[in-house]
């Protein structure tokens, strides 16, 4: 939070992430009113409970999308006659689609809107993620094929959170922000939990083509529903003059790179968030695999449900915790480092203790204390942007989304090769483990909540 002396100041720019996103090319909405004339600019009440609904729902879908390969590795390796190598390039590719467009989508949001963002890129990758059986039939280069398809699924869906972080700065009052943003993070669990289900009866049933298609068509209709009764028409036309201008960096909005990289807090929540989002994507991309060949007799919905089922209250449950905890008093960066003491340090211990394990149902309950206490990132390092540039949140969350999604890339592929070349999925969850600390350590040492956003990031550097 800003000081007193400081709040002068900060009127120069407070339209701008109190307020719409300004549009280029138009004059910006006045301090303290919407465009609709109201006195506030976030959301109000039942505003903010139906967006957070309807979000939750896309982020929900974003998951079914980004699991259907994962959870249809096992099938397609066999029927492709991929080796672990082979199925490691398809599954990591998604990653470096993925860290291309996170600041990209961040800064645009931050110009023309979060909301814009998410459905233009909502509707290009349900609609590949619908066609992707289709490709099998274009060639027998079937490697080629569905690597390229999980490459633009990575690149379509980088833009997706960085865009929340924008919207959520803009429209969220501070004191609701770790609850929404903990309540939309749970559809990140809940779709997987719904693939997970639905996805492994589709698989047993009619094989592994249906589950793309079933997760295409479902993003399709969130978009159709989101564009019918949540934006007017004025707000779905994006003319390209805008999204051109919104790509490049005015001297008004210029981010003060120089100035900002020199923060020890902006290195400290960046380096937490590429460290947490690299371990999250490995154990999403390797368990459905590590449960079916440790455990073969077991059924998949058991683990592709259980361990995301147990994380939807718990992510509710920390973003309850982190604003109570804040009203009681507590400092707001000693709330966000406990948060995330449980979500990298806690849930770690319980990743090594997978590795240890011969019981299926240990197995289980490990799995889901480690997905399930992940979650309290949300209410940690995801919050922790916010507080300190929520006026460019959005591109900040995509830089350090971007370094996460590309040490995603190196992880996912490297417990591949781990497995293939030690025979051991122990080896894999130490990595997992020894990444998670690095950034809770980082973190914990460096982290700080006051805004390091000021006047001066508004002047051409």
């Amino acid at each position: 939070m800003a000081s007193s002396g400081s709040k002068n100041a900060l009127q120069v720019y407070g339209s701008l992430h109190h307020c719409h996103p300004q549009q280029p090319g138009k004059p910006p909405c006045q301090e303290g009113t919407r465009k609709d004339g109201n006195a506030d600019c976030y959301w109000s009440r039942p505003e903010s409970r139906t967006w957070t609904v309807m979000l939750l729902l896309g982020t929900c879908l974003l998951y079914c999308a980004r699991v259907t390969m994962p959870i249809c590795a096992v099938a397609m390796s066999s029927h492709f006659e991929w080796d672990k190598k082979q199925s490691g390039i398809v599954l990591s590719s998604f990653f470096w689609g993925y860290c291309l467009t996170q600041i990209v989508g961040g800064h645009l949001s931050d110009r023309i809107g979060g909301e814009k963002v998410l459905l233009l890129s909502a509707s290009a990758w349900g609609f590949i993620t619908a066609v992707t059986p289709l490709l099998t039939y274009v060639s027998s280069a079937h490697l080629i094929f569905m690597t390229a398809s999980r490459f633009l699924m990575g690149l379509l869906q980088g833009v997706y959170f960085p865009a929340l972080a924008s919207l959520f700065s803009q429209k969220v009052r501070e004191s609701e922000r770790a609850f929404t943003c903990s309540t939309v993070g749970t559809g990140s669990q809940f779709g997987t939990l719904v693939i997970g289900g639905a996805g492994s009866l589709l698989l047993d049933w009619y094989g592994w083509e249906s589950v793309f298609y079933f997760s295409g068509f479902l993003t399709l209709l969130w978009v159709y529903c989101m564009c019918k009764y949540l934006l007017n028409e004025k707000e779905l036309i994006i003319p390209f003059e805008y999204l051109a201008k919104g790509l490049s960096l005015s001297k008004r909005t210029k981010v003060p790179w120089k100035r900002l990289f020199k923060k020890a807090p902006i290195w400290a929540v960046i380096v937490a968030q590429l460290s947490t989002g690299s371990t999250f994507f490995t154990l999403l991309s390797w368990l459905p695999t590590f449960f079916k060949e440790t455990f073969p007799e077991s059924k998949g919905w058991v683990f592709n449900v259980v361990p995301w089922l147990v994380a939807i209250p718990t992510s509710l449950f920390s973003g309850f915790l982190s604003d109570h905890l804040i009203s009681q008093g507590y400092r707001t960066i000693t709330v966000r480092k406990f948060m995330q003491v449980i979500g990298s340090g806690v849930s770690s211990l319980f990743a090594l203790c997978l590795g240890q394990t011969s019981s299926f149902c240990k197995a289980i309950v490990f799995a889901s204390a480690s997905v399930g206490l992940q979650t309290f990132n949300h209410s940690g390092i995801s919050v922790n942007v916010q507080d300190l540039a929520p006026s460019c949140a959005g591109l900040l969350f995509g830089v350090g989304n971007t370094g996460g999604a590309l040490l995603g890339v190196v992880c996912v592929y490297l417990a591949g090769h781990l497995i293939e070349t030690t025979g051991s999925w122990i080896s894999v969850f130490n990595l997992v483990a020894m990444v998670n600390i690095i950034g809770l350590c980082t973190f914990l040492i460096f982290g700080e909540a006051q805004r390091v956003d000021t006047v001066s990031a508004y002047i051409d550097l």
